[in-house]
Formats: C-alpha cells, sequence, structure tokens
C-alpha cells in the first residue's frame, strides 16, 4: 500500500481516521480542527535527525525555510528522496552555485513596487510577500531572502495603472500566496480591481489547496467572496500549483469542490521536477486526477534557472520527452497543458523535436511582433534555458 501518515480528519463533526483511494496511490488525509499550523523552524522537524539539522541550518541561514504541519505529515521521512519532502525541505544542494534571482526578467517589466506588466492584456499584481510553503524550487525565493528589498504593493497606484489602459483585459493577482491574506484584505483589493470596467477576468495564483487545504475549506468567507466577484461578463479564476499526486489528498479535492462551487474556474500549472513528477507515469497521473476533478491543467513548465534549484533542473530535450510520454496516458482533457519555459522575453513552448533540432513557439511575447513566433534551433541534450540552444542551419 505504500506510505500511509498516521493522520485524521475532521468527519461529520468527530475526527476519525478515513483512507482514501485515487488512482495508484493510497493516503489518509489530516485534520487539525481548523486551518494546519506553520512551521519555521527547521529544528521542530521530527522527521529529520540531529546531523540532518545542522547541515540544513546553513542553508536556512540564506534560504528561508516555511511548511505547514499538514505538508510536513504527507512526508515518508523513511524516504530521503520523498518527492513532497524534496518539494518542501531544505537541501544541501541549495548551496550549489547556478542561476540568477531574476530568470525570468521580471525586473524589466516591473512599472511599479510588485506591480508587473510584460504581456499587453496582463497585469500582475505581487499582492503577498509570503507563502504557506516556501517551495524550494520558487522562481521569487528573492522576495523571502533578508537581504532583499522590495516596497509593498501600493494598490492605489496598481488601480490607477491598470485603469488608464484599457488593453489590460485581465489580472493576475499572485506573490508570495495571495490567500495568505486575510479574506478582508483579499476583499479590498477585489473589490478595487473588479470597478475597472476594462478588467473581465482576474486570477489568483495559489498553492493554498495543495500545502493547507483547511485555508480554503475552514473559511466560508472566503467562498462567499469569491461568488461575489463573479458575473456573467466577469471570469474568475483560481491557479493551484499540485506538483505531484500525492497532494490531491481528501481534503485537498474538499477544497478544490468548495472553489468549483463558488463559480470560479481552475487550472493548474506546475514546474517539471527532477525526480519529483519527472516521470511520464507520474506527470500523467497528476494531470488525469486533476482533470477528474474539474482542474484544468495549464500549464508544464521547463524550472526556471533559479538560485538554489539547479538540483530539480531538467534538460529541456529529456522534459519535452516526458509531457509528451504522460500526454500518451491522458485522456484529452487531461492532455491539455503546454509545455513551455516562461523565458524573459515571453512564454516559450516547446511544440516539437526531431533527429537535429527542436522547435519552439512564442505562445506569449514581450514584444507583441514576437507572438506566434517559431523558433528551429539545433539540438542539445544537455540545454536546460533557451541560452543554450544556437540557431539551426
Amino acid at each position: 500500500m505504500g506510505y500511509v501518515p498516521t493522520i485524521v480528519r475532521r468527519h461529520h463533526g468527530s475526527h476519525a481516521s478515513v483512507p482514501i483511494k485515487y488512482g495508484r496511490v493510497s493516503c489518509y488525509d489530516i485534520g487539525t480542527g481548523g486551518i494546519s499550523i506553520y512551521v519555521k523552524d527547521i529544528n521542530s522537524i521530527n522527521g529529520l535527525n540531529d546531523d540532518e539539522k545542522e547541515q540544513l541550518s546553513k542553508v536556512v541561514e540564506r534560504f528561508p525555510f516555511r511548511t505547514t504541519e499538514y505538508y510536513l505529515s504527507l512526508i515518508d521521512w523513511d524516504d530521503p528522496l520523498d518527492p513532497l519532502r524534496m518539494i518542501a525541505v531544505p537541501t544541501l544542494s541549495e548551496l550549489d552555485e547556478w542561476g540568477s534571482l531574476d530568470p525570468s526578467g521580471e525586473s524589466e517589466y516591473t512599472v511599479s513596487p510588485r506591480v508587473e506588466h510584460k504581456y499587453e492584456q496582463t497585469a500582475v499584481l505581487l499582492l503577498s510577500g509570503s507563502c504557506a510553503s516556501l517551495c524550494r524550487y520558487c522562481f521569487r525565493k528573492r522576495l523571502f531572502m533578508q537581504d532583499y528589498v522590495e516596497g509593498p504593493l501600493d494598490i492605489d497606484s496598481a488601480i490607477d495603472y491598470i485603469s488608464r489602459r484599457p488593453e489590460v483585459s485581465n489580472v493576475l493577482i499572485t506573490g508570495g500566496d495571495p490567500l495568505m491574506l486575510g479574506t478582508r484584505k483579499l476583499e479590498k483589493v477585489l473589490d478595487r480591481v473588479s470597478e475597472i470596467d476594462h478588467v473581465r477576468l482576474i486570477r489568483i495564483g495559489s498553492k493554498i489547496p495543495a500545502v493547507n487545504p483547511y485555508r480554503i475549506t475552514e473559511d466560508p468567507d472566503l467562498l462567499e467572496l469569491l461568488d461575489n466577484h463573479i458575473t456573467p461578463y466577469r471570469s474568475l479564476y483560481m491557479m493551484t500549483q499540485f506538483n505531484h499526486p500525492r497532494e490531491l489528498t481528501a481534503v485537498a479535492a474538499e477544497s478544490l469542490h468548495l472553489l468549483k462551487k463558488t463559480g470560479a474556474l481552475l487550472n493548474n500549472q506546475t514546474p517539471l521536477l527532477h525526480k519529483v513528477n519527472s516521470n511520464p507515469h507520474t506527470l500523467a497521473e497528476l494531470m488525469n486526477e486533476l482533470s477528474y476533478m474539474g482542474v484544468a491543467p495549464y500549464y508544464v513548465f521547463q524550472c526556471r534557472p533559479t538560485v538554489g534549484n539547479r538540483h530539480f533542473a531538467v534538460p529541456i530535450e529529456e522534459s519535452f520527452r516526458i509531457c509528451e510520454e504522460a500526454k500518451n496516458m491522458c485522456s484529452g482533457l487531461g492532455k491539455r497543458f503546454k509545455y513551455a519555459m516562461s523565458h524573459r522575453t515571453g512564454k516559450i513552448e516547446v511544440i516539437d523535436m526531431d533527429d537535429e533540432n527542436v522547435y519552439m513557439k512564442y505562445h506569449q511575447a514581450a514584444l507583441p511582433e514576437n507572438l506566434g513566433r517559431t523558433m528551429a534551433l539545433k539540438r542539445n541534450p544537455d540545454a536546460l534555458w533557451l541560452e543554450d540552444y544556437t540557431d539551426a542551419e
């Protein structure tokens, strides 16, 4: 049956162990009678021995640690390569020199603190500077580092900027994680954005359903808030980030069900991560399970070359093969995702490969003239990012 953590969930007003099965994975769910408690001290993790804690303290000095008791309970501590452990718990590999703190060049498109405008139709608000769990592969880890200073979001300036740009039809609210804000604070932001007539679509990017679904299941005010901001002429999307099938626990599924009942549309995106979801069967199971739960697979991203995450990177051509093999195991609804890299110049989809070349296309572009542009690049099996390629002859 595999690893089964000893945990409980709330069930009809009481606590009881409830086995949940989905696909080929069996698990139990956890309940605390409320929102999961956050864990910030590496020394408080019972699954680590004293030597591991001492070693990892060097990592935490540079890259902060934070997760939830709920997420820690899902980890098989007897397996040092447990995929959920790799996502949430620091490793010494994070100290390897590689990458940058701004791999997608977000600073180039920042129009005011925590407001980005890279693609013509989309404005991005980095609403929160915190997350329920600091993913070790995170491409925005600069926001959580002590020596990085970025001013808080000025909502008045952000709303003024968007109001003066009728081409902005959708706003992505992300962070950090917007659901780390109290519901009333989030309401004030949604109210302001919803007042702009030309904004027809609001997206909220969150990993909360995967790392602390009780934030959703235990807060009816949040669900009411989302429902109130959906109209026949304006949609609200929840952009979830499930990386592995074992994150799709019963309470996570319940949180997704409640979100759908508000009328929110659910899409999922994940990076392809070495030894986490880089097996075609694992990736296919994730995409199929999401589609069964009514969550549309959206993007599988090439791991961005960020300081501290080299051990997660899979070469582009191998990643393309993994994604194609996974799609062959998915229904039409499960294989809707695009495999792409979120490059400084745009979202570049990898669309094909032959013996000599790999072919890519700008799915989104910072420069409108690049939209839809295709590229033929000479094969390089070690390539991890666009700059590792040369043009095909």
